[in-house]
């Protein structure tokens, strides 16, 4: 260090941290999102993210490190928006926030929802450890929620999980299938207004499926 050279401070450097990890791992997403697992190459992510290569190992010491971590960001992205389950005991009122946050999510984090999506499709070589544990755990407890509304005579008779796949088919379409969805639309996006109706066409869709609303 030079006699002119600042010294960095631990938030300074915390900074630091955690923006070249905020840079790997938007890189990662959409590499990851584009090429899979095996396509995808460290070089490549740190290319993109416009780091040496050395920095980024420095951050995630494999690739499969790497590969879990933007797993979690989007499995934990997906758990906030079921918070929905735990925060309303109304049936009406949770699935209509719960949809309308995964229809966002898709909207802002499709790169992500793409890598999910590639990875159960190759039979989740990678996470089944986490499908078995971490999903299959926050699966049954919403379930449970479900369960409860079904016993409350509050919705029809149906089994919760065939529910659950059915809100994140929907609501992911719109992320792993958006090329589909812009080519169908003109080859534009959706704006605000059509997403927007999106939103509430899906959502009553769903409620009036389920006996929630007449």
């Amino acid at each position: 260090m030079t006699a002119h050279e600042p010294t960095r401070t631990g938030s300074q450097k915390t900074a630091i941290r955690e923006e070249n990890e905020r840079l790997i791992l938007r890189a990662a997403e959409d590499v990851f999102a584009n090429y899979g697992y095996e396509g995808a190459t460290t070089s490549r992510i740190a290319r993109q993210a416009g780091i040496p290569k050395a920095n980024l190992h420095y951050y995630f010491a494999t690739k499969k490190d790497l590969y879990r971590r933007v797993i979690d960001n989007i499995f934990n992205i997906w758990l906030e928006a079921a918070d929905s389950f735990d925060a309303c005991d109304d049936p009406v009122e949770a699935i209509t926030r719960y949809v309308d946050k995964k229809m966002d999510i898709s909207r802002l984090n499709p790169k992500g929802s793409k890598v999910w999506a590639n990875e159960i499709i190759q039979r989740a070589p990678i996470i089944q450890d986490y499908l078995e544990t971490t999903l299959k755990a926050w699966t049954d407890s919403r379930a449970q929620v479900i369960q409860k509304w079904i016993d409350e005579g509050r919705i029809s008779a149906i089994n919760p999980h065939y529910l659950l796949y059915m809100i994140w088919a929907t609501t992911q379409h719109y992320a792993d299938f958006g090329h589909q969805i812009q080519t169908l639309n003109g080859n534009k996006d959706l704006s605000d207004e059509q997403y927007a109706q999106a939103k509430k066409d899906v959502t009553n869709i769903i409620l009036r499926g389920i006996g929630a609303v007449h």
